[in-house]
């Protein structure tokens, strides 16, 4: 079989349905579009959207609030979460993502201040609050910012 032998199967392709060639195409005169009105009309077919005049749905349906193009989807971790870890564990989204504390970062990581530390870890996120960072390096480690 060769490429010029491929033919499209049997019924599945339909002849053009040509409009306006007489009463004996069933399609002839109006070609299809009925008497009168606009969609009889050339260039009917209005606004995307236009119900005959009726309130478009677009137009009854609420509308609340809107979504900020600018902003960022940051992933939120407790300190208390990061006991998982041995001492002197380098912890970065890679390791976070392997203990399963998170599965997308998203547009970063964030280490918020709830709870206690009981490790010594090097932290490498992206973001830290106040408290966490204050915890991480009193518990005898390190919180950089990547």
């Amino acid at each position: 079989m060769n490429l010029c032998e491929l033919r499209p199967a049997e019924g599945s392709k339909d002849k053009k349905w040509r409009r306006g060639r007489g009463h004996a195409t069933g399609n002839g005169k109006t070609a299809g579009r009925g008497h009168k009105g606009q969609g009889q009309r050339s260039g009917a077919g209005g606004k995307c959207g236009f119900e005959g005049g009726q309130m478009p749905l677009y137009r009854r349906l609420p509308k609340r609030g809107f979504t900020c193009r600018n902003s960022k989807d940051i992933v939120a971790i407790n300190v208390d979460m990061l006991n998982v870890f041995e001492n002197d564990t380098v912890v970065d989204i890679d390791a976070l993502k392997s203990v399963g504390l998170i599965s997308n970062p998203r547009d970063g990581v964030k280490i918020l201040g709830e709870g206690n530390l009981e490790r010594k870890l090097n932290v490498k996120v992206n973001f830290y609050s106040k408290t966490a960072q204050e915890k991480i390096e009193a518990a005898g480690g390190k919180a950089e910012v990547i």
